[in-house]
């Protein structure tokens, strides 16, 4: 299949480091069950109805997500930064993709979803600047990971240089017509956080940031045409909450798998992220491309 290689810094590529995707995902995936829903989906879920349940609402993103790849016949799938595979599995089980690639930086995901032993599924550790596939793919989707692509400290030419590549190497991937999906956190009202905030998010994601919209369709322009566009980010505030009223459920059993302090950390980081997401601050962008 694929070569594998992981990105081990910043010098090495554009993208957040291996190192710096496992500091946050791989804290513990016992200490992420306990508050993630049975998908282990940790993105944005889609609301429809607020007595709902979290695991039909991460099931209504993803569906909506498959949908897209199904109206173009998809048979062979690649999943930028696929997490625990929640969108790879329900690929398998409701829409019968027969052959997915999973891209991930993660060592704990990767072997979380291997363990699975899901038929024509293949999980490489790997950044996509360094994803070479053997022949094309009849969709993309990237769910949650455009927040690692830039860095703090790049300016806006930087930015939407990074945003390009990325379009690009997708744009080498799929044939003509062929879709690219994608979720991502972006910047709202504040385009520039303040010091504090810009600190804590770094504390969250080291070497990572949120994109901007215009930034994106810059980096996207000519590559692929924008078929809808969402922001979502009500059903971000809900999907917070949910997380964090799950955490408080269950804290007894987190504070014994990682400790007081790292529980406290994410009751914080969940509840500012609600507020900001609640404020305008920040937007959640559900976006359906097609290649030129």
């Amino acid at each position: 299949m694929d070569n594998v290689a992981v990105t081990n810094s910043k010098a090495a590529g554009r993208c957040a480091s291996a190192a710096a995707i496992q500091h946050h995902y791989d804290v513990s995936d016992d200490f992420y069950a306990l508050w993630l829903d049975e998908t282990r989906s940790y993105s944005c879920a889609m609301w429809d109805d607020p007595s709902e349940s979290l695991v039909d609402a991460q099931q209504r993103k993803l569906d909506w997500i498959l949908r897209t790849l199904a109206e173009c016949g998809a048979k062979r799938v690649l999943d930028i930064g696929c997490g625990w595979g929640g969108l790879i599995e329900r690929a398998k089980s409701t829409f019968g993709a027969p052959d997915i690639v999973g891209l991930t930086l993660s060592e704990n995901q990767k072997q979380y979803i291997e363990k699975k032993s899901l038929s024509g599924v293949s999980i490489v550790l790997q950044s996509w600047e360094d994803h070479s596939p053997s022949g094309l793919y009849d969709g993309i989707v990237s769910v949650g990971a455009f927040e690692h692509f830039a860095s703090p400290d790049m300016d806006r030419e930087e930015r939407v240089s990074v945003n390009r590549h990325f379009f690009e190497q997708c744009h080498k991937m799929l044939p003509s017509g062929a879709p690219l999906v994608i979720q991502t956190i972006a910047y709202g009202t504040e385009l520039v956080p303040t010091e504090e905030g810009r600190s804590f998010f770094e504390d969250v994601f080291p070497e990572s940031e949120c994109p901007r919209l215009d930034e994106l369709l810059e980096g996207v322009h000519g590559l692929f045409e924008l078929r809808e566009l969402r922001n979502d980010r009500e059903d971000y505030t809900k999907t917070l909450k949910a997380w964090l009223r799950n955490l408080k459920t269950h804290e007894a059993q987190a504070v014994e798998l990682v400790g007081l302090d790292k529980v406290e950390f994410f009751k914080k980081y969940l509840a500012v992220s609600a507020l900001g997401f609640h404020s305008g601050k920040r937007n959640l962008l559900r976006m359906r491309f097609t290649k030129n």
